[in-house]
């Protein structure tokens, strides 16, 4: 019984790894605007191609998940149109995606060029269909690749390309987005002189001028979250016990809060290394900078303005993903944490 071959485009696609991938992406940072330089970094660790290939090759992909001990939404399936709304080169997301797919018509294996010369070449075709300057879509084309790759041309075409409609801070211009993103709440007339007691915003959502809660200088963003209730956040995230950042155990023994840092990960503590090991275990893909834009909220520690992205998943897949965990290290220390503790424990041994 004959298969169906794939696309050429897919094929070529196929053959990069996620170190394939990330190096790639790390030589194509300096070419891409500012304003979408962290949030591409973050979208790809949201969506490790590792992982979706860790779960597609599994015989039963509910049970891998299981003994991942993955909650949330996983996948980029159901949200190849909207996974990307956090980066600002999600309004041409339209443009990208007709681009993708005019390259897989095209597309010669033979002549493949370097993946970082094919994304240059992808969004400088969709850059010149809508008259904007191609390093506002060199992220989000990647990014469209990416997402090819994981779900398929057949797939990647159904999605209708809508688009989110900017809202917010992501209506302005990219220049004014970065330059708010630097900016710290008023401490008032005199806020200078002060030593204790200053406030300043987490922003998770920069579309609403409600997607911000207050924090403390010297307190943790998962703790500044509980705080938050002004919403049943229990409704919208069944992970999100209190507030808008999800949090199980607040001891970095769950994984559960990890956030992406659009911007101001340098007003944040620097990575300890009970968080530096937990995230390994994990698998989160963490950098060894000492404010990397991967972070444990119940650890991360403001002392200005940060804008994060809350991920829709998580999950303890360092050891089985990447086989780079030696043993867990891991002490729960809240009831809720504790009934993790079994399937954690599992995520991290050496078995299957």
């Amino acid at each position: 019984m004959s298969t169906l071959r794939k696309n050429p485009l897919e094929d070529y696609l196929n053959r990069f790894t996620e170190t394939d991938w990330q190096d790639t992406l790390s030589s194509l940072l300096p070419a891409i605007h500012e304003v979408d330089r962290n949030a591409v970094q973050i979208w790809f660790r949201f969506y490790p191609l590792s992982v979706h290939r860790y779960l597609s090759s599994a015989s039963d992909p509910k049970e891998a998940e299981r003994t991942l001990a993955m909650q949330g939404d996983f996948g980029l399936k159901n949200h190849i149109d909207s996974s990307h709304v956090f980066l600002y080169g999600h309004r041409y997301w339209r443009a990208v995606k007709s681009s993708i797919e005019d390259e897989s018509n095209q597309f010669v294996i033979d002549a493949a060029p370097a993946l970082a010369d094919e994304i240059k070449r992808v969004a400088a075709a969709a850059a010149e269909n809508v008259g904007v300057r191609e390093p506002l879509l060199l992220g989000i084309t990647a990014i469209g690749l990416m997402t090819l790759t994981q779900v398929g041309l057949e797939n990647f075409k159904a999605a209708r390309g809508e688009v989110e409609k900017p809202k917010g801070l992501l209506a302005k211009s990219p220049e004014a987005i970065v330059a708010a993103r630097t900016t710290d709440d008023s401490q008032g007339l005199f806020g200078f002189l002060k030593t204790v007691n200053k406030k300043f915003s987490v922003i998770y959502d920069e579309s609403s001028g409600r997607g911000r809660f207050e924090i403390l200088n010297d307190q943790e963003i998962a703790s500044a979250s509980a705080n938050d209730r002004s919403q049943k956040w229990q409704e919208k995230d069944p992970r999100c016990w209190e507030g808008p950042v999800p949090v199980e155990c607040t001891s970095a023994s769950c994984g559960t809060c990890w956030v992406g840092i659009l911007a101001g990960e340098e007003k944040l503590s620097e990575v300890a290394r009970r968080e530096g090991r937990a995230v390994k275990i994990f698998g989160y893909n963490q950098s060894e900078e000492a404010n990397p834009i991967i972070r444990l909220a119940c650890q991360a520690k403001a002392y200005g303005n940060v804008t994060i992205v809350i991920p829709p998943w998580n999950a303890v897949f360092g050891k089985k993903v990447y086989g780079n965990v030696e043993e867990l290290e891991l002490e729960p220390a809240t009831t809720s944490a504790k009934r993790l503790r079994d399937t954690i424990s599992s995520a991290a041994s050496s078995g299957d």
